[in-house]
């Protein structure tokens, strides 16, 4: 099962994890990189108070070009486009190369760092700015972007210089240092005095203004576009001494962020992976609630939600959609009554820290759930480790989270998980499948025995015969039966309660029942062959036959082939415990392995002299066609009444899974009664942002 979960790009790093894989009910996912490719392109940028339009796709920065989104007009040489564009690049660490492709041969060009900050640098190239424009300013100082700050700073060296760039816009006279903050717009906008206008001069930063800005921000992201502001300030001189080894990174970032001149902000658009609405849909139809976790704005997040099938047209989304403020008011993380409360209902957090995982998977485990989480930081290791799934990326994680995790998703894609919880339900019912096979056949072994001591008839079979049976005919179809594929349907039904027995109630029900038509349909042959052979039933009579000891070898014969056939027949039945057994017949090459093994292993053991007569007591040469005539009676009995048998199997089933939705829909109805006063603040009145790669890439580069 786990060689089958590494073809489908799942590595398994704790076994116990395939078996709690069936028992999920809940993913909590990451969204970049994971539901979406983490290849973002820029699609369209406010500055100056102009609205812009990027074209091209992909990080060729020769494919298409900046349009102003109202005239059309090539905008490649507008200021407020220069300027925050070029601003925008001196506050970055990502660079773009061409390489060839080695399988294709093509050239390509790809991106080195951090994924949010490629769109800004494949724009900036399509107006123009060259390759190594960044080292014309040398940078002096750099606070990478954290969780608390949600912004990234960086001062450069611009001594000597009246305006940014040639068309840029204009720098103060005697300014020597550039300060730029990218990062989450609505922090941004909050320390921003002044804005860049589209004709070069400067606007104050009123409440209208700030409002108008975050305006643009709600309406691209209410288009899934991640959005980011870009903000600079202009200084004479550094405002700390250099020299000053006790001023604190903090200290720094507080004292260049003073007076910010909003220059623009930049939205783009990170596509969907192909095939993860279904798999969103088909989780849902599994009783798996998927919940994206992410540290976009809420907007944003809710836009991606719905265009992947986390959020559907029934759901509310003030109700299934919140800031991870709401869990944390005050900088305190609410109470344990009021958080469950919370999450119970919750399919989206938006502006979630790394921190929030951690809280939002405890809260799930205490209302009963079984939680797979998702991550890729360093941050992300105590979420993975406190969840009962713990999924690492493979691409993008970190080796902390990677051993922090029970599975790494080696190709970073949400459907592998689903996959992987598939296959985890069907490795989980092979092994039941498995058992009741193995315990059934048993079962008919031993009341076979018990009957022929009671009646007094011949023991059926000697103990050599009853060993060859359990290690030669009855162990490889068992084992193929734990390697078979899920049914179709196996993601239509409720997840299993992880405290649930392996073999459950009407299993038990279905293994008695088999292993009592087993045990007539043998036992009715081998009276037969006692008659036929021996011409009598009882011991003390057959006893008294000449040579009774080859006739009664030889009615054992009859009944040894018999069973071998017979359970052989109930290992195909064995394959669903309720569906016909001719579906999907030929669906497990290795159920055709083992009864071709059994049978090999049947007729050497009938038929080879010395070994079959002398070792294991058969004759198989000696009964005659009557003879393997009656052991056919055997399997076809079984193979009518087993399935007879399923019409039982298939009622208890549905009960069982009926019953099994009541209790969960029951739960679920008693979690959503949360009190009013545990739902206030609509999620809309709290200002979120854009900073769902930054927080889950920057942030951990810089815990690192």
């Amino acid at each position: 099962g786990c060689k089958e979960m590494v073809k489908n790009n799942v590595l398994v790093r704790k076994l116990a994890a395939v078996e709690t894989l069936g028992s999920a009910s809940v993913i909590c996912s990451d969204k970049t990189g994971t539901l979406t490719e983490g290849k973002m392109t820029m699609v369209k940028m406010h500055a100056g108070g102009v609205a812009y339009s990027v074209e091209g796709k992909g990080f060729d920065p020769t494919v298409g070009c900046i349009r102003n989104a109202e005239t059309g007009d090539n905008a490649a040489g507008d200021m407020a486009v220069k300027s925050a564009l070029l601003a925008a690049l001196l506050c970055c660490n990502t660079t773009l190369e061409k390489i060839k492709d080695p399988e294709t041969g093509e050239e390509k060009y790809e991106p080195k760092g951090n994924s949010s900050e490629a769109p800004i640098i494949v724009a900036a190239r399509k107006v123009g700015f060259s390759e190594s424009i960044a080292a014309e300013y040398p940078r002096v100082l750099e606070v990478p972007f954290s969780s608390s700050r949600k912004m990234m700073l960086t001062v450069s060296d611009i001594s000597g210089r009246s305006e940014l760039c040639p068309g840029g816009m204009q720098l103060v006279n005697g300014g020597k240092f550039l300060a730029v903050c990218k990062g989450a717009p609505n922090f941004i906008v909050e320390h921003c005095a002044e804005q860049l206008m589209a004709d070069g001069t400067v606007q104050k930063m009123t409440e209208v203004a700030k409002q108008e800005v975050l305006k643009v921000v709600d309406e691209y992201s209410s288009q899934a576009l991640r959005v980011l502001a870009i903000a600079t300030h202009c200084m004479s001189e550094l405002p700390y001494s250099e020299d000053d080894e006790d001023v604190t990174t903090d200290q720094q970032f507080q004292a260049c962020r003073q007076g910010m001149r909003l220059v623009g902000v930049v939205a783009s658009v990170d596509p969907d992976r192909d095939g993860v609405p279904e798999s969103v849909l088909l989780a849902r139809g599994a009783g798996i609630r998927v919940v994206m976790i992410t540290g976009d704005y809420l907007k944003t997040a809710i836009a991606i939600a719905r265009n992947v099938n986390i959020l559907q047209q029934e759901d509310d989304q003030d109700v299934s959609a919140v800031d991870c403020a709401r869990l944390r008011p005050n900088d305190d993380y609410l109470s344990h009554c009021e958080m469950d409360s919370l999450t119970s209902t919750v399919r989206v957090f938006a502006r979630a820290r790394p921190e929030d995982k951690l809280e939002i998977v405890k809260s799930l485990q205490r209302q009963g759930h079984v939680t797979a989480m998702t991550g890729d930081g360093v941050n992300d290791a105590p979420a993975l480790n406190q969840a009962n799934i713990g999924v690492a990326m493979g691409i993008q994680g970190t080796e902390v989270a990677k051993g922090a995790a029970d599975m790494i998703l080696t190709d970073d894609n949400f459907c592998s998980i689903v996959a992987a919880v598939e296959k985890g339900r069907a490795i989980y019912a092979g092994i039941q499948k498995f058992v009741a096979f193995i315990m059934s056949v048993h079962i008919a072994e031993v009341l076979q025995i018990f009957f022929c001591i009671v009646a007094g008839i011949p023991i059926m079979r000697t103990p050599l015969q009853i060993l060859f049976l359990i290690l030669v005919t009855d162990l490889p179809p068992s084992i193929a039966l734990g390697m078979e594929p899920g049914e179709t349907t196996i993601l239509k039904e409720r997840p299993r309660p992880r405290s649930e027995s392996v073999v459950l109630g009407w299993m038990w029900v279905s293994m008695v029942m088999n292993g009592v038509v087993l045990s007539v349909v043998i036992i009715c042959v081998y009276i037969g062959a006692l008659m036929y052979y021996c011409g009598k039933v009882f011991q003390d009579d057959i006893q008294l036959l000449e040579d009774f000891e080859n006739h009664l070898m030889d009615a054992r014969t009859v009944a040894f082939i018999s069973l071998v056939w017979a359970e052989n027949v109930r290992s195909y039945t064995s394959r669903s415990f309720n569906r016909p057994v001719w579906k999907n017949f030929f669906g497990n090459p290795e159920m055709q392995k083992a009864i071709f093994v059994a049978q090999i292993c049947l007729y050497a053991a009938v038929l080879l002299p010395y070994f079959s007569d002398k070792i294991l007591g058969l004759r198989g040469l000696h009964i005659g066609g009557h003879g393997w005539l009656m052991a056919a009676a055997g399997p076809i009995g079984c193979l009518l009444l087993c399935e007879a048998c399923k019409v039982i199997t298939a009622y208890q089933m549905q009960n069982y899974q009926r019953a099994l939705a009541a209790r969960q829909e029951a739960v679920s109805a008693k979690e959503e009664e949360a009190p009013a006063s545990q739902k206030a603040l609509p999620a809309h009145n709290i200002q979120s942002t854009d900073t769902d790669l930054m927080a889950s890439e920057e942030a951990n580069v810089i815990e690192v």
